[in-house]
């Protein structure tokens, strides 16, 4: 049986924050595979700054060449409508009936899962694996006792923040692997639109 881990996000853009968690993950819990699943829309998320899909996978792909245990799966961007971890876990375990999934979630989302779409049967198809952070109230969590933990180093930095350095005309080298600040620049990603002409110059 094939341990899976399910590593659901925007991924806008991926970074090594994602890279090392997956990693650390994958070592820790003696899993096969970690599968990156962009998500479509998603449903707790203003999508307003979203990069495309395509800008996406495409950046995925091309960071996650190089480990032969990461791969892409384009589940939710193929099904449409907004992301349920539910209806997407549901389908691959449909797929993949000798599979055992795990789910990735990071430390601020152990709070939130009381608030996730059908929790008390998703909780039964998955094993969710959280990383633990500092000030996560994971001992007050609904759900703590139904989270295997991780620790791991800490990254501080997401994909909000890289989106709001390359909009400042900041460089992201060593937060994004090269691959992904090059397509980052060469499709001009999370540049602001009023920057053309008012003298501000871009890395990106």
């Amino acid at each position: 049986m094939k341990k899976i881990g399910l590593f659901g996000g925007t991924f806008n853009p991926p970074h090594f924050g994602h890279l090392l968690f997956a990693q650390e993950v994958l070592v820790t819990f003696e899993l096969d595979e970690i599968w990156f699943i962009p998500v479509n829309v998603p449903p707790h998320k203003k999508s307003d700054d979203l990069a495309s899909n395509e800008d996406r996978v495409d950046m995925l792909v091309e960071a996650l060449k190089n480990n032969e245990h990461f791969h892409v799966s384009t589940i939710e961007l193929e099904r449409k409508g907004p992301s349920y971890t539910i209806d997407t876990v549901k389908q691959l375990k449909q797929i993949y009936t000798d599979y055992q999934f795990y789910f990735l979630i990071g430390g601020d989302m152990i709070d939130y899962l009381p608030k996730w779409y059908r929790i008390e049967e998703l909780m039964k198809l998955v094993t969710f694996i959280g990383v633990e952070r500092p000030g996560t109230t994971i001992k007050d969590s609904l759900y703590s006792d139904q989270v295997k933990l991780i620790k791991m180093i800490q990254v501080d930095f997401s994909s909000s923040l890289i989106r709001k350095r390359v909009e400042e005309g900041k460089p992201i080298t060593y937060m994004v692997p090269t691959e992904v600040e090059l397509m980052v620049k060469e499709r001009s990603l999370y540049e602001p639109r009023t920057s053309i002409g008012k003298g501000k110059t871009s890395p990106y």
